[in-house]
């Protein structure tokens, strides 16, 4: 653990220190080399599942996938906010930098956490870095309306949970995860239990974001830098996700009857959602709708609680990562170019550059879930859990996949295809930095098909 913790702790010194001509090769370096050691996380020979153990951190084939999608996302930042910070003092370039590697060392505590308090500290903590960023390196002047609104969601969701985990330590005495799993199960029986089972899985479904309490993502990702949203897409969303599973089998007997109304909210979610996603006008907004929608799936195949659900909700989770960063990117050079992020001003961009279409296009498909890709793996294990738990649930996913892939296509068809517009007389030529960029997102997703075991979690 150890090995990766420090270096990352100790690029924040490297990040003042450097002389600031080289300030991005060397951050983009160091982060690199972490992100490179930080795939041998996933040799995984133990018998018991608990690898990496010291007395506050591990790893298990849970938390291993989501942490090295955490250390690979930085370098990637970096190479996407090297355009749009350039013209910003150097000491500012520095700060932006320190708070995306303080956001990867709580995130990397959270997710190896021993300790449930622990990680609810961590959760809290990458709140900060996230809420700096949105605010000071926003796009529009409705930066701080969003920043609002992302704490105050998250945090009136996670004070119940630290009551609920109080309560929880009083009762059974440990909040290690190592021995919660073989706790004596609580009889839940009255109104204060059901309210308890509530506050745990409220601060987790308000980041997810379950239809209802996601008002606060699609602002803050339209407002965000590039590095915002993508680590708020492609991380933050899944901080949710990972909490559920983590948390779920201490509130044994109550999730059978009390998970419908979420169920049914996660996938009505996703037909709204994708809904909506059909008639945006805002390329970055319709990217964050859609990943309200894959998450709708996740919780719902998380609530299931049965072996496929977990599996297909983690697989999701992570190729959900890699690909709508990828789009965020994607919709960031466009944005860099045109100034705008309006779909119907910047159209027909595949006559400019072509190459930029085949990203676009793999990005898009892998939205839709085409495929062999993880993306589909991920969403017919939730669909056919989903299925096995009441057969009606087919009309809403199925209904959901439909307009998710009617989405994708006019997200597609909307940036690249047909006449350039009069307007845009000159454009940039695209860069090697980002098609590095887009490509280091997308080959990791192609590359998992040859081998899903790798985020399949437990279920091996």
């Amino acid at each position: 653990m150890l090995k990766i913790l420090i270096p990352t702790l100790m690029l924040v010194p490297t990040t003042w220190l450097v002389p600031a001509k080289w300030l991005w090769p060397t951050t983009l370096m160091h982060s690199l080399l972490i992100a490179l050691t930080s795939l041998t996380w996933l040799k995984n020979l133990s018998e018991t599942g608990w690898t990496f153990l010291n007395p506050y951190m591990a790893t298990d084939p849970l938390s291993t996938p989501l942490l090295v999608l955490t250390c690979w996302l930085l370098p990637l930042m970096i190479l996407a906010s090297q355009n749009h910070t350039a013209h910003e003092p150097i000491n500012r370039q520095r700060m932006y930098i320190t708070l995306l590697t303080s956001l990867q060392i709580f995130l990397i505590l959270a997710f190896s956490a021993t300790e449930v308090i622990m990680f609810y500290v961590m959760f809290e903590a990458t709140l900060i870095p996230t809420l700096f960023l949105i605010t000071r390196w926003g796009n529009q002047a409705e930066r701080l309306n969003a920043g609002t609104y992302f704490l105050f969601y998250t945090l009136a969701g996670s004070l119940p949970l630290l009551v609920a985990l109080l309560l929880l330590q009083n009762s059974t005495g440990t909040l290690s995860l190592l021995t919660l799993q073989f706790s004596n199960p609580a009889q839940l029986i009255t109104l204060a239990d059901k309210l308890w089972w509530a506050g745990c899985l409220l601060a987790f479904l308000v980041k997810m974001p379950l239809y209802g309490v996601h008002l606060w993502l699609p602002k803050a990702h339209v407002e965000a830098p590039i590095a915002g949203s993508m680590i708020l897409a492609a991380v933050l969303l899944k901080l949710g996700g990972y909490g559920m599973m983590r948390i779920l089998p201490m509130l044994e007997p109550l999730t059978k009857e009390l998970s419908y109304p979420f169920i049914i909210f996660a996938l009505w979610g996703v037909i709204m959602t994708g809904s909506i996603c059909l008639r945006q006008t805002d390329l970055k907004s319709l990217i964050a709708y859609s990943s309200v929608g894959h998450m709708g799936l996740v919780v719902g195949g998380i609530l299931i609680q049965t072996p496929w659900g977990f599996t297909g909700a983690l697989i999701l989770m992570i190729a959900h990562g890699l690909t709508s960063s990828a789009l965020f990117c994607l919709a960031n050079t466009n944005y860099e170019r045109t100034h705008s992020r309006t779909m119907i001003l910047a159209r027909g961009l595949q006559m400019a550059l072509p190459l930029m279409t085949t990203w676009w296009f793999i990005a898009s498909l892998a939205n839709l879930a085409l495929p062999p890709l993880p993306n589909l793996m991920g969403e017919l294990m939730i669909i056919t859990s989903l299925f096995n738990w009441s057969w009606w649930t087919l009309a809403l996913t199925g209904t959901g996949t439909l307009i998710t892939a009617g989405y994708s296509l006019y997200m597609f068809l909307m940036t690249q295809r047909g006449p350039l517009p009069t307007h845009i007389i000159a454009l940039e030529p695209s860069h090697s930095r980002e098609h590095l960029l887009v490509a280091l997102h997308l080959l990791p997703l192609i590359l998992l098909i040859l081998k899903p075991e790798l985020i399949w979690g437990w279920t091996a």
